[in-house]
């Protein structure tokens, strides 16, 4: 289960918020926050975002305002600014005034990895197609975000970012030959309703739910499907 938000209300009342079309600008970053942080029991950090100049293909500039930056539109606004799990959406709105007042065009969405759960980082062709196979063989999937650079990101237990090299041996697959990653201790992914990079919004392939949120799946569950989907995909 989550954490909640002044009782079981106040839960139902987020649930049925999340179900009704979301308004733009604050109200909708906003609810959303309040969701991960009081649904799901999430720890969320404001981030930068970015600008695309040129049209589709053009030049990503990070709002950070620094040009050499590393990650534009990708990092923390504020790597002591957090807004963590059981936060009230009254408190939210407090932080995320704040977060929007300091960064130009409006604070993103980011969820730490490393603490509630870690994320496999597989392309998106190979995770829509590992996701059907997976939810047919009946495990307790956890949520599934789809962002708009061709990653899907599948949320997994704690701890398995660093576990991956030897779990993709135990299960006979040579890491260094797929196009798979681990996100654990220290970084981090854009979460719905943001757009990631200036690229477009992220979205969910597979939406959060209380049985799976705070207890996500064993990577090791996952990941002899999701390297064969890679394999597949590759074909």
């Amino acid at each position: 289960m989550g954490f909640t938000i002044g009782g079981m209300r106040e839960i139902r009342e987020l649930r049925l918020a999340a179900r009704r079309p979301r308004r733009s600008g604050r109200a909708s970053v906003a609810t959303a926050v309040a969701e991960y942080t009081g649904l799901w029991g999430w720890d969320v950090v404001p981030g930068v975002g970015a600008t695309r100049r040129g049209g589709a293909h053009g030049r990503v500039e990070c709002r950070c305002a620094r040009a050499d930056c590393p990650a534009p539109g990708d990092h923390p606004l504020d790597p002591d600014l957090s807004v963590p799990a059981g936060t009230t959406l009254d408190q939210v709105l407090d932080v995320w005034d704040a977060a929007w007042a300091a960064a130009p065009g409006g604070a993103t969405v980011l969820l730490p990895t490393g603490l509630s759960f870690d994320v496999i980082d597989v392309p998106a062709a190979a995770g829509r197609l590992a996701l059907p196979r997976l939810e047919r063989m009946g495990l307790p999937l956890g949520p599934v975000a789809l962002a708009p650079h061709g990653r899907a990101w599948f949320f997994v237990a704690a701890g398995a970012a660093a576990e991956l090299p030897q779990l993709l041996y135990r299960t006979g697959w040579d890491d260094a030959l797929l196009d798979l990653r681990g996100l654990g201790k220290g970084a981090h992914v854009t979460a719905p309703p943001s757009a990631h990079a200036g690229l477009g919004q992220v979205r969910w392939l597979r939406p959060p739910a209380l049985e799976t949120a705070a207890a996500p799946p064993q990577a090791r569950l996952l990941l002899g499907t999701l390297a064969y989907g890679l394999a597949a995909a590759t074909r």
